[in-house]
């Protein structure tokens, strides 16, 4: 008498078989949802300089704004808050809370956050506008910057995601 179905050991085989895929396919997924939070920092940036230059276009003048929030958001959003006094007087806040801080500096250079290089841009750049935030929480933050001059945000570690 024959008997239909499978043995243990091609169950075996088969759980085995979806375990070493699962461990291959988990951490791209979880790099790829990182990856995908990375636009909130390059959709803000754009409306960050769009405000700006509405704002330098009205005042003759480009504002300066502190890092809002405050400290670096992790893996979970942050609240928008910390020195929001720029971003008030220019019109911007984003919709609810944000993977990364923001701040509008005055210059051609400042000091990237992810590892302590200066980053320069053309000497006819009146601010930088930065975008900084550490979404795995491994202390290698993201960041990300454009210019007045230039509205291509470049991501200034660009091997973290």
């Amino acid at each position: 008498m024959k008997r239909k179905g499978f043995t243990l050991i091609e169950l075996m085989i088969v759980v085995a078989i979806i375990a070493i895929l699962a461990s291959i396919a988990i951490p791209q997924y979880k790099k790829f949802q990182l990856k995908a939070k990375t636009s909130e920092a390059k959709s803000n940036i754009g409306a960050i300089r769009s405000a700006e230059e509405t704002y330098a276009a009205e005042n003759d003048a480009y504002m300066q704004a502190g890092w809002a929030p405050k400290n670096v958001p992790g893996a979970a959003p942050d609240p928008w808050g910390g020195d929001t006094s720029g971003f008030n007087k220019i019109g911007f806040r984003p919709a609810g809370n944000v993977y990364y801080r923001y701040g509008v500096a005055q210059g051609s250079s400042w000091t990237n956050p992810s590892d302590g290089s200066q980053v320069t841009a053309t000497a006819s750049t009146d601010i930088i506008i930065m975008a900084e935030g550490d979404l795995d929480e491994d202390d290698d933050h993201g960041a990300f910057y454009a210019t007045d001059e230039d509205p291509k945000v470049t991501d200034s570690n660009p091997g973290e995601f």
